[in-house]
């Protein structure tokens, strides 16, 4: 992508917010707050969602189907699991309210979560033992109705997550898948950069279960969650479901969720009457769980945990795009040119490109624009480097001079000089 034929533009001197993720966010281009809470994902931002996205789909479909499932639905559909008045962050339009603009009493829920709906529907599809066990999942803009949204992309009114919802004829079948899908999100968030300081949190259930509830927390100097290890039991608390002696006799750490997973046993399908017919013709209740990721708060974590004070330092596998090429020509053909060639072999050889090669800027200012955004490789190419040029990767200070062919070799593997 060449930079002046993109829709980038940083903005070094936007406002100052709650998070980091947010101000660095919002300097480089990547997002534009619409409004407290909610933010249009520019295409800088978007490449990135997309990328964090397409990671989790590819572990997603190795154990459950992908469908998409609607934002507005009816108020019934919540009133029939009582959880209408006990949600209080629910998002609601009727005519009476004049939210919706329909000329109707009809009234509506901008869904936070899907349970509600999936379970009729897979009602419909899965009637009989024969068809379970089986799971569905979805990626898709979501609502809350934050009173104070805080913290960027962590804490929002609309946001996108992926959710996925299993059903099984028995419990321990449940057990079995679950454990099995906390092996999957390790692996999401080992490729998303995030594995090694990714712990798995016994929480509340909320409004989902009267059990504990599972959350992937990444530790996070910034995060909202404080986390204790119990080293008696080898097992991390979120401090909602620690103990007071567990509190007492250890030091929590800052962590921000990246991921939940909840037991629902048989409380949805209760709820609309969902059950299968055994091998002996008798009715019994489906047993299910639900497992989300938080997309766009996965990209909010990223950045808190992964910048200075140049700016973002994004992991390998979701920056927007894998090199920054910067072109000092000042007027210089030979140096565009060069700058041009290189440009092309690295996009023919598949590598993703940020060619900055606005003409009128200034060198420093296009070399503040690169650090800002983050990228993995920054390439300069000038009159001083000849028919070389300087790499420098973003993670770290030293800057080599190299040829192009070594350059090239360079970005195109895994590994660092």
């Amino acid at each position: 992508m060449r930079y002046h034929n993109s829709f980038i533009k940083t903005n070094k001197q936007a406002k100052q917010y709650d998070s980091v993720n947010a101000t660095l966010l919002s300097k480089g281009g990547f997002i534009h707050q619409t409004m407290a809470g909610v933010y249009t994902f520019l295409p800088l931002g978007w490449r990135v969602l997309n990328k964090i996205e397409d990671i989790i789909r590819q572990e997603m479909d190795t154990v459950g189907a992908e469908m998409l499932m609607p934002s507005i639905v009816p108020t019934a559909l919540w009133e029939k699991t009582d959880r209408f008045k006990s949600v209080d962050i629910l998002f609601q339009a009727s005519a009476a309210n004049d939210l919706s603009r329909k000329k109707n009493d009809a009234r509506y829920v901008l869904s936070p979560t899907h349970e509600e709906v999936i379970t009729p529907i897979a009602q419909t599809v899965k009637p009989s033992y024969k068809d379970l066990p089986f799971a569905v999942y979805q990626i898709q803009t979501k609502f809350r109705n934050e009173e104070r949204p805080k913290s960027g992309l962590l804490r929002g009114r609309e946001f996108r997550m992926k959710d996925l919802y299993s059903f099984h004829a028995t419990a321990d079948d449940l057990s079995e898948y679950y454990d099995h899908l906390k092996d999957v999100y390790r692996t999401i968030f080992n490729r998303l950069g995030l594995g090694d300081d990714t712990v798995l949190t016994l929480a509340s259930g909320g409004d989902f279960t009267d059990d504990y509830s599972h959350e992937f927390n990444a530790r996070c100097e910034t995060g909202e969650d404080l986390v204790y290890y119990d080293t008696k039991q080898a097992v991390y608390y979120n401090k909602e479901v620690a103990s007071a002696e567990l509190m007492a006799n250890s030091e929590p750490f800052a962590a921000s969720e990246v991921g939940n997973i909840f037991p629902l046993g048989t409380k949805f399908s209760k709820a609309f009457s969902y059950t299968y017919t055994d091998k002996a013709g008798r009715a019994q209740p489906v047993h299910m769980a639900s497992y989300g990721i938080g997309t766009s708060r996965v990209m909010g974590v990223l950045v808190e945990r992964g910048h200075d004070d140049q700016g973002i330092i994004w992991p390998e596998a979701v920056a927007p795009y894998q090199v920054q090429l910067v072109a000092l020509s000042s007027g210089d053909t030979g140096v565009a040119q060069r700058a041009d060639d290189f440009y092309e072999a690295l996009t023919s050889a598949g590598v993703e490109v940020l060619y900055d090669d606005r003409p009128e800027v200034a060198a420093g200012e296009k070399l503040k624009d690169a650090d800002l955004i983050g990228l993995p490789w920054r390439a300069v190419i000038s009159a001083k480097t000849g028919e070389r040029l300087e790499l420098k990767r973003r993670a770290k200070e030293e800057v080599k001079l190299v040829n192009v062919t070594d350059a090239l070799k360079v970005v195109q593997s895994a590994d660092a000089y």
